[in-house]
């Protein structure tokens, strides 16, 4: 798992894991890389492949929202984000 590298890289990482740890079950599987580039920060998240459909959601609808969520999240630290969902 790499660290984030920044403080705003930091706190858009935790955000991601505090939400994803409430819809998972098996919260202990989260994974995360986060990426920084310039101004753009990626977070590669993965979690246990029972658990991948419910981070998902139907239609993307979840995966949507948490990436709304961190774009809101990372838009007040003057940052971009991306949110990518690894099987």
């Amino acid at each position: 798992m790499a660290r984030p590298e920044t403080p705003e890289g930091l706190i858009l990482d935790e955000l991601v894991r505090v939400i994803v740890g409430g819809i998972v079950d098996v919260p202990d599987r989260i994974q995360t890389v986060v990426i920084e580039s310039g101004n753009t920060v990626i977070i590669e998240l993965s979690v246990a492949k029972e658990d991948l459909g419910k981070v998902i959601g139907r239609e993307g609808s979840m995966a949507n929202a948490l990436r709304a969520l961190l774009s809101n999240a990372a838009t007040k630290l003057h940052r971009r984000s991306l949110l990518q969902i690894v099987e």
